[in-house]
């Protein structure tokens, strides 16, 4: 087959080309971004799920339905290093940028700006990372007092205000949204109830690993009445077909169905990986119909391009400690595991791993299903851990 038009797209929140068997989660957003621009009460929406499933594509795609409908649009996308502030600022000023330019909503704009350099003048000296600046002076008393949680919440209803002057609403898109401070997740929480309880055109759409409920419920514990928390995960048999077959017959290219069941085998239905095969089985195949030789032929490099790129990432950023228990998770299996067996693989107490189990779900690699659970957020990373560090050398 020839590269040039091969349909699939394996990469980081690039849009595959068929979107297949997330339409109800998509219209799950889209009511939610009208309801929030008609001033009627909705729910934000943060979608969790593992690494790999279509989070940062399900962001991309409803931030563009929300510019289509007129609405404000800020995109964000949380690294474990940047505070909430710094985030969210440099968004909301182009916002209020944009708005000022209409005449019925120019003031309250201009209101919204002067807040936020209050905001950002005043919470710069705890946030250090705070950038972004305005050539309006402040106004006094707006979101100026130093406190993220009463500031952001004074802003957010400005901000709100210049919208519904508009009559449009504003979508904040933070993805990776885990790896923001519970201190700044609650205050976050507050901001968009006070918005919520005045009706103000102003919502959150997120996304984040499983862990992101419980953090948002130890920041606020009102917050599950707040957002919805759906939960995407891999496609159905139906939907990965779809995925598979609907990109390559558009080009006028079959699949036998032998060739067919070996891909929804090995990527167990996981959107990421079901690119990344699509991919290499249409460079490696010669004809249509393709075949389950072809696919036996490519899947050695898919597994080797998730290695060198999707699993090397996350692989790099532990220590040597770190990598022995995520290699005695992955002796036990895919998981979820108990705290007590990792530990038993280990030769170690449970108490003196918890430390380090904290820290890999601080850095995004392992997540808790539920008390004492321990699963990894990264599908089939047990298998490459067992690659990687085969044998038993890891144990010393």
């Amino acid at each position: 087959m020839d590269p040039i038009l091969n349909p699939y797209s394996p990469g980081a929140g690039m849009p595959p080309p068929e979107l297949a068997g997330r339409q109800d989660l998509m219209d799950r957003i889209r009511i939610a971004l009208e309801r929030a621009r008609m001033r009627r009460p909705a729910k934000s929406v943060l979608a969790v799920g593992l690494r790999g499933v279509g989070k940062t594509v399900l962001l991309l795609k409803s931030s563009e339905y929300a510019e289509s409908k007129g609405m404000l649009v800020t995109r964000v996308e949380a690294p474990e290093s940047r505070s909430l502030p710094a985030l969210l600022g440099p968004g909301l000023r182009l916002a209020m940028i944009q708005l000022e330019k209409k005449s019925r909503a120019s003031e309250l704009a201009r209101r919204a700006l002067r807040g936020l350099a209050g905001f950002a003048g005043a919470l710069k000296v705890k946030y250090q990372d705070i950038e972004f600046g305005l050539d309006l002076d402040p106004e006094p008393g707006l979101a100026d007092n130093g406190d993220l949680e009463l500031d952001l919440q004074a802003l957010l209803e400005a901000v709100g205000e210049a919208c519904a002057s508009a009559d449009t609403g504003l979508v904040m898109f933070v993805d990776e949204l885990q790896y923001v401070a519970e201190e700044e997740l609650a205050a976050l929480v507050v901001a968009l109830h006070r918005a919520a309880q005045r009706s103000l055109p102003i919502t959150l759409v997120g996304a984040g690993l499983p862990q992101l409920r419980g953090r948002m419920g130890r920041a606020k514990s009102y917050a599950e009445r707040l957002f919805d928390f759906p939960e995407v995960g891999p496609l159905s048999a139906e939907a990965a077909l779809t995925a598979i077959i609907k990109p390559a017959r558009d080009l006028g290219v079959d699949f036998q169905p032998e060739a067919v069941d070996m891909i929804l085998r090995e990527t167990e239905g996981y959107p990421y990986f079901l690119q990344e095969w699509g991919k290499h089985v249409w460079d490696v195949a010669e004809e249509t119909p393709i075949t389950a030789s072809d696919v036996r032929s490519a899947s050695a490099a898919a597994v080797a391009t998730l290695d060198e790129g999707f699993f090397m990432v996350r692989f790099d950023r532990s220590t040597q400690a770190e990598r022995r228990y995520l290699r005695a998770m992955a002796e036990l299996g895919p998981g979820p595991h108990r705290s007590g067996q990792i530990a038993a693989v280990l030769d170690r107490d449970v108490t003196s791993l918890a430390p380090m189990r904290a820290q890999l779900i601080s850095k995004g690699m392992i997540w808790s299903p539920s008390h004492g659970d321990t699963a990894f957020t990264v599908p089939r990373f047990d298998r490459f851990m067992r690659r990687i560090l085969p044998g038993d050398d890891w144990r010393s």
